[in-house]
């Protein structure tokens, strides 16, 4: 964790700070993730400079576990950032955790509702803001038995598309092996190791003034999505799948077979 220490002491100067009662929130988030995912897994940290110091930016995950913002936001504080995150609007029914939710200004998502557009446009606020966003274009946890990134949603595209910030492919691999949601297994010993690479921008320029074209769409989709996913093999040390994991596909395959 040399890095993370070294980049931190850096950027004390600009570090990002929380404003009026965001302050006990972000203390209290602090407090508890940062024990937690120390006790879980012993964390290495790449290219973490890539996420800028000031100023707003995009940043892409893969999404394996439930546990993935625990370490992708105590990774991104570590650079002296404050991530902001698209998350499911369930969570804001948990007592408590809602109001670190709204303390630190995350962004609820509604799937499927008539406010789903709004998460779209509160992420478009955020950077418009300046501010870190997180996203995670799988949508939900991989369904990918190995672990691979699924067939990404296209949102990621339309803010890349129509917010000129830098977009930041990143990876994370090991909270799995914490945490396997799908297979009801939670093996907190012994102690994991949890990787997070994070690449250098991506130039989607080329596509500017697309986030209404469909093609344009799916084209920086795929392009930002790759790139996580080559990230993701290196981390691996393994030669990714040349698709994207479709769950419909997966059983056509099978049924064919």
């Amino acid at each position: 964790m040399a890095e993370p220490k070294s980049l931190r002491r850096a950027r004390k100067a600009t570090a990002e700070k929380a404003q009026g009662s965001g302050k006990f929130w972000l203390g209290l988030a602090r407090a508890v993730f940062y024990p937690l995912s120390g006790a879980l897994a012993r964390a290495r940290v790449i290219g973490l400079e890539n996420i800028p110091a000031e100023g707003p930016a995009l940043v892409v995950f893969n999404h394996v576990s439930h546990l993935d913002p625990v370490y992708d936001a105590v990774t991104v504080h570590r650079a002296g950032r404050i991530p902001r995150f698209l998350a499911k609007h369930t969570l804001w029914n948990v007592p408590v955790f809602r109001n670190v939710l709204v303390g630190v200004d995350q962004i609820p998502v509604y799937r499927g509702t008539s406010d789903a557009k709004k998460s779209l446009r509160e992420a478009h606020r955020a950077l418009e803001r300046g501010k870190v966003l997180v996203i995670y274009p799988d949508g939900t946890i991989t369904k990918d038995p190995q672990g691979w990134p699924m067939i990404p949603k296209v949102g990621v595209a339309r803010l890349a598309l129509a917010e000129d910030v830098p977009v930041i492919p990143a990876a994370r691999w090991g909270t799995r092996e914490i945490y396997d949601h799908y297979n009801k297994r939670f093996r907190p010993f012994p102690r994991k190791r949890v990787t997070v690479k994070f690449g250098e921008p991506l130039d989607v320029s080329a596509h500017r003034g697309g986030e209404n074209d469909p093609q344009a769409l799916r084209d920086v989709t795929h392009l930002i999505m790759g790139r996580v996913r080559e990230l993701l093999g290196e981390i691996r040390g393994e030669q990714p799948p040349a698709e994207f994991y479709s769950s419909a596909r997966s059983r056509g395959t099978d049924g064919a077979a």
